[in-house]
């Protein structure tokens, strides 16, 4: 292959030329407000290419499962059997709480939850820009996909979608030094801050004041502030909490749940609008404002 730049007076000339190109892109991302839109033409373009590129590893992975083993398909084929049970379980015991948790919100005269809206995408690429955290994959705009969209893998949060294009999308994952996300543990509702690492095994848990109720083990789910996330989806496990006495904050590290690593397969969520969220718990509050005057002023006229 020839290379780009070699020493001499004319390939100086290219890359003095190819900076100079390079900066005004960059301008142009900061200043001109279309440019989002013309880089997701160019992502449609693209698109076509992202697929031929994914086809060597797809077919590569057909291959491997026509020439296994028996004994290895036997085995694979008992391990997915044990896993389905443990599933099943599971799922009984989730039914079991759902009915509970129907009942005591009958009887607190809250508002019953809807399902979760969502969609399947599969992954096409991953960038290989070792100080990034992104992937493509394969739903875009034509699947109602927009950015801001949070996506998941079947054990929690992997990220959220960054730009669209009409087939194919951009996901920014948790592990990118750029992606925060507010959450809360699940054991007493304290409320954080969690940024990424560059570390797919590692999230740092941000301005954790030194006496804060919060210990290895806690599950952090997403909270539901600012709307961009729906609350109650898990997104990390505390490993370590370490208190300095000099410092007013702990530090404070996460391992997150999902697997961006090896899954393939993932779930866009369609959570509802803020202003949505904000009127259904109005709503609630004025019902169960209006029994309680109902139920006082039935006492006083007794």
């Amino acid at each position: 292959m020839k290379p780009l730049f070699s020493h001499g007076p004319v390939p100086g000339y290219r890359m003095l030329l190819c900076a100079i190109i390079a900066f005004a892109l960059m301008f142009a991302e900061q200043r001109v407000p279309r440019m989002t839109e013309y880089r997701a033409h160019l992502s449609t373009l693209v698109a076509p290419v992202q697929w031929v590129v994914s086809l060597p590893s797809e077919g590569l992975t057909w291959g491997a499962l026509v020439l296994s083993d028996q004994g290895e398909l036997i085995e694979e084929n008992r391990h997915l059997r044990e896993q389905l049970l443990k599933l099943s379980h599971r799922v009984q015991r989730m039914a079991s709480l759902t009915a509970e948790n129907v009942r005591l919100r009958e009887l607190l005269g809250a508002a019953r939850r809807s399902g979760m809206p969502y969609i399947t995408a599969e992954l096409l690429s991953l960038d290989s820009d070792p100080f990034t955290y992104q992937m493509v994959i394969d739903r875009g705009r034509s699947d109602g996909v927009y950015a801001g969209q949070p996506v998941m893998d079947a054990s929690g949060l992997i990220g959220q979608v960054t730009s669209v294009s009409a087939y194919t999308s951009r996901v920014l994952m948790l592990a990118d030094a750029s992606h925060a996300v507010p959450v809360k543990i699940n054991r007493n509702g304290l409320r954080f801050i969690v940024q990424g690492s560059g570390r797919y095994d590692s999230l740092d848990v941000l301005h954790v004041p030194d006496t804060a109720d919060i210990r290895e083990g806690d599950l952090l789910v997403t909270s539901g502030l600012a709307g961009r996330f729906p609350e109650g989806y898990p997104v990390a496990r505390v490993v370590e909490v370490v208190h300095d006495p000099g410092e007013p904050f702990a530090q404070v590290r996460a391992e997150p749940v999902s697997q961006p690593e090896r899954s393939r397969h993932f779930l866009l969520l369609f959570p509802p609008p803020p202003a949505e969220v904000a009127d259904q718990a109005l709503d609630a509050a004025i019902r169960l404002g209006n029994e309680a005057n109902a139920a006082s002023a039935s006492e006083e006229s007794e």
